[in-house]
Formats: structure tokens, sequence, C-alpha cells
């Protein structure tokens, strides 16, 4: 093939192939007259090259670089140095393991921020609440306050769009049409037509819906007064517990949690945890135990004494549209009754302000099932839709005994209807 290829492509006369070198031993010379075959053809005739032999594989004594004959000595290597403006660079030897040169300025080097938090400035409870309602009050009050300064008068346009923003702060239709109005018939009967005299009369009816019928939270009308904390789940009603517990106790007076949420995983655990962190008795089973047996085996030590100032009862986040387990919440009613017949003094429901219109459906139901004394709304902070709280309030008139705006210990307050129309406006600076 090799001859072929010659002829066909090179021109060449066909070269007679050698005989293959003998292996070569070691200590032996090399024939000087072998040539060995062209390396780049290896690959084509499959003849392997003897890399002893071949030149290519040869070591040759390395030449001195260019530059530098008769191999005189290379000068040492000077230090490389970066120079600024305004600077005064000091040359060091060369350090071979990290490379660093030292340039000494006199311009000083760059402060480090600091990491260390910066003090926080003591905030008052309405100065939070302003802080945390802002949500709502950008979407409720500060759309009205834009549609009222963008109308000269008080007309039907006007209080349409008044209307679409309660609409859109979950106010509800019953609940807006109300505040509506009252707000038309003000407007005609006393000639109002400024935009402050409008907004006036609108912060005036949603403060006479929340201010109607309230009061404070019973829990020392009697010995022990039984608070029945009840809600859905993830309304904040295990920390909601937690929190008045710990204002309690703070009081000099004897706690006592009840753990009948049995139904969900750890729910006993979470509440074991805050009865450690106020002092307070806890009474809890295991997972999945009758939750009218664990309030029954509490009301029966609390009777046996030493009684405590205060009995709260967890109960389970039950939906309210699972009818067994709203059944399951009647019983344990009839269990505390049988007990003390004047308790429970309090059922609280527990609402989330985030879930909206859903809320007024869970009031219906827990208020046919276990007849609420009252509502807490927690997570007032975490919503643009507050308005949900006017909604509550106005269709069933229930007290609304505590608001939360936040995780920490303060953020859970007594409900000022006033106060928290205020902030809601952005007026007052009352603590």
């Amino acid at each position: 093939m090799l001859k072929w290829f010659r002829k066909k492509f090179q021109g060449e006369e066909p070269v007679e192939e050698q005989a293959p070198a003998e292996p070569f031993q070691p200590g032996e010379k090399p024939n000087e007259d072998f040539e060995p075959l062209d390396p780049t053809l290896a690959d084509v005739t499959g003849d392997a090259v003897d890399p002893v032999l071949s030149p290519q594989f040869i070591e040759k004594e390395e030449e001195p670089p260019a530059g530098f004959p008769n191999n005189e000595p290379i000068p040492p290597l000077v230090p490389r140095m970066r120079v600024d403006e305004d600077a005064e660079v000091v040359a060091e030897p060369f350090d071979s393991e990290d490379h660093m040169l030292k340039v000494e300025s006199e311009q000083e080097a760059p402060t480090e921020p600091s990491t260390e938090p910066e003090e926080e400035v003591p905030q008052g409870f309405f100065a939070r609440l302003k802080a945390r309602l802002s949500k709502t009050t950008d979407t409720l009050v500060s759309a009205v306050k834009s549609a009222i300064n963008l109308h000269p008068k008080v007309d039907e346009d006007l209080l349409e769009q008044i209307e679409e923003i309660l609409l859109r702060s979950d106010v509800g239709v019953i609940t807006t049409q109300k505040i509506v109005g009252e707000m038309r018939t003000a407007a005609r009967k006393n000639n109002i037509q400024s935009s402050e005299e409008v907004l006036e009369l609108f912060k005036k009816s949603i403060t006479n819906i929340l201010a109607g019928d309230n009061r404070s939270m019973d829990l020392t009308s009697a010995t022990p007064t039984v608070v029945l904390m009840v809600g859905v789940n993830g309304t904040g009603k295990t920390t909601t517990i937690g929190k008045i517990a710990r204002e309690e106790s703070a009081k000099g007076r004897a706690v006592m949690l009840v753990a009948a949420d049995t139904f969900r995983a750890a729910a006993s655990h979470q509440l074991s945890i805050w009865a450690k962190r106020t002092g307070s008795a806890i009474v809890a089973q295991h997972e999945g135990a009758d939750p009218a047996a664990v309030v029954f085996e509490a009301l029966d030590e609390a009777r046996r004494g030493p009684t405590p100032d205060l009995i709260i009862i967890d109960t389970a986040g039950r939906l309210h549209t699972k009818v067994g387990l709203m059944e399951q919440l009647a019983k344990i009613v009839r269990v505390i009754k049988k007990h003390y017949p004047d308790a429970p003094q309090e059922t609280v429901l527990v609402l989330d302000a985030t879930t909206g219109q859903n809320a007024i459906n869970q009031v219906k139901i827990f208020n046919e099932v276990c007849q609420l004394t009252g509502l807490i709304m927690t997570k007032l902070d975490g919503t643009a839709k507050g308005g949900i709280l006017i909604a509550c309030k106005d269709l069933y008139n229930l007290p609304i005994f505590k608001i939360g705006i936040g995780e920490g210990a303060h953020d859970l307050r007594d409900f000022d209807p006033r106060q928290f129309v205020d902030a809601l406006f952005g007026n007052g600076e009352q603590d």
C-alpha cells in the first residue's frame, strides 16, 4: 500500500522496504546506517517507531535563551510595583511564596462598614399600629382620599368610586352600602362639599361601626375564669393563648393551659413550650386523644385544687365546613358546663385578617355552634384588606377583644376603636 501511495501521489519510484530492525538491547549501540521510518506514517503503515532510534524523540540539550550568550547568568528579578498618585512606594524583596507587594500610602484606608446593628429607637404601640396598618391604609383610606380630591363636590360618581374601594378592601357588600348610604344622607342634609368634610364623614361612619358595643375580655369575673379559644388552622390561636397567658402571669395570676387540640401534630408540644415560658400549668394527653376527655381531666383537676385563676382551653383548628369536628366542639362546651355551669365566661373566635370574606362565614358557623362572646383579629400587619374587621363587627356586632399586628410579645393589644381608626387614617400622635 505504501508503494502505491508514493507512486500515485508523490511521483516517486517504489522503494524497497527495509527489514524490521532487531529489537534494541540495553547497552547496545544503534546501527549508524539505520534510517527509521517517518513517524508521521506510522498510523498508515502500522509499523512501530522505536522512540529511542527516532530523532524526533531524542532529547536535545537545552539551549540558552536568546539574549543571554555564553550562558551568562540571568540578572535578578526586579520587584513589580504599582504606583498610585500621591502615594509613597516602598519596594521590598520579592516574596516568591505569596507574591505580595507592600505599598504604604499617606491616604487613609477606607473604613469597613460596621456590622453591629444600629440601636433601635423604641416605638409606642400607636406608632407601631400606624406602621403595621400601612397596607390597609394605602388600599382603603389613601384611595378614598384620592377619589375625594378629584371631585369638587359630592355626587353619585364619587360615591360609586368610594363604594368600589370599600369592596376591594373586603368591607363587604352590606357594610359598604351602609357606609355609602350614611355619607349620601349626611352630605345632602348638611350640604357638605369640601373634601375635608367628606373625608371626616367617611371616618365618622367607620368609627360608629367599630365603636358599637365594645368591651374588654373578661378574665377575672370568676374563679376559675374559663376561656374557650376556637378557630380554624393557621389563625395564630395557640400563639394568642401564649401571649394572653404571659400577660396574666405577669400580673401574678395562676394560669392553666389545656391542650385540647389533639388533632394537629405537635400542638400539645407547642402549648407546653408556652406554658414553660409563662410559668403556667398545663394539662395534655397523647395525640389523637378525645379532646373532651382532656378538658374533663383539666377541669376535674382544677376542682380538686389548687384552683387556678384562669383556665384557657386550646381547641383543634377545625374547619367550619366539617360537621363532625364542629359537633366535637359542642361536646367540649357541654363538658365545661357540667363542671362549671356558668362557664365558659368567654368563647373567643380567633380570625386571620388575611382570609378576607371567608372570615364572615367562620363567624357565622362558630357562633351557631358555641355562641361566641367576642373576636380576636390577628395578622392585620400582613394584609391590605383589613376592612374585613369592619365587616365582621358590623354584621355580628360582637366585641373585638384584641388585635394582632405582629409576632412580638407586645403586638397583641386590647382593641381601641378610636385609636384604630386614627392609626388607619394617619391621625393623632397618641400612644
